[in-house]
């Protein structure tokens, strides 16, 4: 019998409403936090209490699974800010690993994620350590006079120059000139899209010329294709109300297949967009723009995996759900329910089966979901399951506490009812950590983007699938 590789028991504790819940292990909380969490407070915990927990996590997990997991959630899953948080931490303790380096390059994707994690560390942590130098100095091969002009921060705390004197690049051919340029300080940013308006509303003497003017530069950036895709979405009402006349020509742009996939943009930002264009009055522009963001947002999740058997989407509709939580579990829920004729099922206080017509687009499908404002009571989904399923999805935030006890005793009342072994996936949309369900079928997961629908699909085989891919980042 084996002494030492056997399988842990779930480690019971409190959550963060107070009810009873179960830890997952730090690794895992780790992941969580970085594939869901922005640089703001949530309903239970400010972000100043995520950040703490995250660097005792840093401390905690075996340091290269942290920059791995570090460089997934900033390249795969488009997070930053709290990657930045894991760079300056991780600086304590990886001086002389031979990897440090090559991490310090990979968490750079764009140039002002430097000034991001320098900020960062100085105030934190002080004294920036070589690793980060020469990491840094490396990943300055990425870039070209471009992007260097682009992102060089003047006016910030920060600036591009000062990295350079700090970690002394060595130049490429692609970058001599603006590293040269940098250092002189005559480095001239070339014209984006925000410079252009800046300067179109500066050089006009009235409201009349000044509409005219940032008309001008819209039609030249979409019709040029000079505006970046997350930039366009974000700017789809000004478009529509400063330069009617490219609207079809940027929504190409915006239902191009190849942009969508190239962007990193996270699904839920077309559901907030959906919203901005919805409050306009201009009816049959509107319908346009909306059909479109219908089908970019199809497209953005058109590679969900259909899973065998049957199963069942459940959601989170409490009062703690408010906000980027809500706006994703909608949209996920609306995912697997088209991409799997899946079952839906709301809870709060209480559960309910909702009828979802399948072949209303993704977006109409999240926004018909309304949200409540009770507790969250876990043990209401399995007392009201009525069907066998392979699979039941829950998004929430986890934190269970009506009747404060997690709902064991339900789950397996209702696995006797009905002849199931269900798996059961325990989507965290708020990084809190803790879990719900101690069973062997459960897998914890977390994460803002589509590609955890990949991850899904393959924890059915490998239940450490999500930790496994992280694994297989290089450094």
């Amino acid at each position: 019998m084996s002494k030492f590789n056997t399988a842990t028991k779930p480690t019971k504790t409190v959550n963060l409403a107070g009810g009873e819940a179960y830890s997952q292990t730090p690794e895992l909380e780790l992941v969580s936090i970085l594939l869901t969490s922005f640089a703001n407070d949530k309903f239970y915990e400010k972000a100043t209490d995520t950040y703490e927990r995250l660097k005792q996590l840093v401390k905690l997990c075996d340091k290269k699974f942290v920059a791995q997991a570090a460089i997934y959630a900033r390249t795969q899953f488009g997070m930053r800010s709290i990657t930045h948080v894991v760079a300056s931490e991780l600086a304590k303790y990886v001086g002389g690993e031979k990897w440090a380096k090559n991490f310090y390059t990979g968490i750079v994707y764009r140039p002002d994620d430097m000034l991001e994690i320098l900020s960062y560390h100085t105030s934190k942590n002080g004294k920036v350590t070589n690793a980060i130098k020469n990491g840094f100095a490396k990943a300055f091969d990425k870039f070209d006079h471009y992007s260097l002009a682009k992102y060089r921060g003047e006016g910030k705390g920060f600036k591009l120059v000062d990295v350079v004197n700090l970690v002394h690049p060595k130049p490429t051919d692609k970058n001599k000139e603006a590293i040269d340029a940098l250092i002189k300080g005559n480095l001239k940013s070339f014209d984006t899209w925000e410079s252009q308006l800046t300067e179109a509303g500066q050089k006009a003497t009235n409201e009349d010329e000044k509409a005219e003017f940032k008309k001008d530069v819209w039609v030249g950036l979409v019709k040029e294709r000079k505006i970046g895709y997350f930039a366009l979405l974000r700017n789809l009402r000004n478009i529509i109300e400063q330069a009617p006349e490219v609207v079809n020509e940027a929504l190409v742009m915006l239902t191009d297949e190849k942009l969508i996939k190239k962007s990193l943009v996270l699904p839920f930002r077309f559901t907030t967009a959906f919203d901005e264009i919805a409050k306009l009055t201009d009816g049959k522009i509107v319908r346009q723009v909306l059909m479109a963001l219908n089908k970019a947002v199809d497209i953005a999740v058109s590679n969900v995996p259909v899973f065998d058997g049957e199963t069942l989407v459940v959601l989170d509709v409490s009062g703690s759900m408010q906000g980027k939580p809500a706006q994703i579990g909608s949209l996920f829920s609306a995912v697997l329910i088209k991409s799997n004729n899946a079952d839906f099922m709301v809870f709060a206080d209480n559960a309910a089966y909702r009828n979802v017509n399948p072949m209303d687009s993704t977006i109409t499908i999240a926004n018909s979901i309304r949200f409540a404002s009770g507790g969250t009571n876990f043990q209401a989904i399995f007392n009201t399951a009525n069907k066998k399923y392979d699979r039941v999805v829950i998004l929430s935030d986890m934190q269970g506490w009506v009747g404060y006890n997690a709902p064991t005793v339900q789950f397996n009342a209702y696995k006797q009812r009905v002849g199931a072994n269900p798996f059961l996936y325990s989507f965290d949309l708020n990084g809190y950590g803790s879990m719900q369900f101690p069973e062997q079928n459960v897998f914890a997961i977390a994460g803002f983007s589509e590609k955890i629908f990949d991850i899904m699909k393959l924890m059915e085989v490998d239940k450490k699938a999500l930790v496994n891919t992280i694994k297989q980042v290089e450094l």
